[in-house]
């Protein structure tokens, strides 16, 4: 049941994400998120790297809360880590290269979701955006 929860938890964040990327990072807070799409070379970190602590904040308080008897508050904190991590990983590594990755691949996954990030970022304003999502790409984008 437990491993359910993070599951569970980890699926339920990609639409968390994409609610907050665009009703909030696109909307009040574009003030943080801005310099993610007119990117300053020279910073090594953006203002938009704060947006780490707003979904690390909750996970670690709820495995605080859950970690002494395991409750479903641990898990859910683990699920929210989790996706995290995939975020780190796929935003920060393969889409956005802040971190030294492989600069070809053969994923008409990983090439989906780097076509659909393209896109959403040539929209350097904080209106008319698309493609908010990360881990959900849509079909489109899988065509050559």
């Amino acid at each position: 049941m437990n491993f359910l929860i993070v599951i569970a938890t980890f699926i339920v964040m990609e639409f968390v994400a994409w609610s907050v990327h665009k009703y909030i990072m696109h909307g009040f807070l574009w003030v943080l998120h801005k310099d993610h799409h007119v990117v300053d070379k020279d910073k090594v970190l953006q203002k938009n790297d704060y947006f780490f602590l707003i979904f690390a904040i909750p996970s670690m308080m709820l495995i605080f809360i859950g970690y002494k008897d395991f409750s479903y508050q641990f898990f859910i904190g683990i699920g929210i880590a989790f996706y995290g991590l995939a975020y780190f990983i796929v935003h920060e590594i393969i889409i956005h290269r802040r971190l030294p990755a492989p600069k070809n691949t053969k994923s008409k996954y990983i090439k989906a979701i780097r076509k659909a990030h393209k896109v959403h970022h040539k929209n350097r304003g904080k209106y008319n955006g698309v493609n908010f999502g990360m881990l959900i790409v849509p079909w489109k984008y899988f065509k050559k």
